[in-house]
């Protein structure tokens, strides 16, 4: 009675749902594909968050870049209102002018040297927090290729489970 029994329980499978097995052969689990793809899109968003997340600067970094943005629109702003000015109130205009032509040259050039310095400066640290962030995607080159040749494995072999090629059991049979 063993062998019978042994028999019946490799055929019929022995309280295994062996319909859902044998199909399970042939095709995909749909649960467990969705939660493969659920997990990619996960880690997939979880890169991007990566990729793109600025740091945080503090209260007083806000503070000092809002006020970094002041002196240009002044100056703008200042010229702007300088004509507004000379059209309005020539006289006055002029009067102001007569003031300004008396300052010594080297005030204009300690005015010019300060000036280029804090343009400068401004420049060179938004010139090294962008090579900064150039420096940080870069390094995270490797993992992004590493990544796209899992990928590609993974398209790959996709494509070549699903070839059309002659099938040597349906030849046998």
């Amino acid at each position: 009675m063993g062998v019978i029994e042994g028999a019946m329980n490799l055929v019929f499978g022995g309280g295994r749902n062996v319909v859902k097995e044998t199909a399970g052969v042939f095709w995909e689990n749909a649960e467990a594909g969705a939660q493969r793809e659920a997990a990619a899109q996960a880690a997939a968003l979880a890169q991007f968050g990566a990729e793109f997340a600025l740091p945080k600067k503090g209260l007083w970094d806000r503070f000092i870049d809002g006020l970094n943005r002041v002196p240009r629109p002044a100056m703008a702003l200042g010229t702007l209102g300088l004509f507004v000015s000379a059209m309005v109130n020539p006289v006055w205009f002029a009067a102001r002018m007569n003031g300004i032509a008396l300052v010594p040259e080297p005030l204009w050039w300690l005015l010019g040297a300060i000036v280029s310095f804090y343009f400068g400066a401004r420049h060179q640290v938004k010139s090294q927090e962008f090579q900064r962030s150039i420096a940080t995607t870069v390094a995270s080159t490797g993992a992004v290729v590493h990544n796209l040749d899992v990928l590609d494995a993974l398209q790959s072999g996709a494509k070549s489970s699903t070839s059309d090629g002659p099938n040597p059991a349906l030849d046998d049979w």
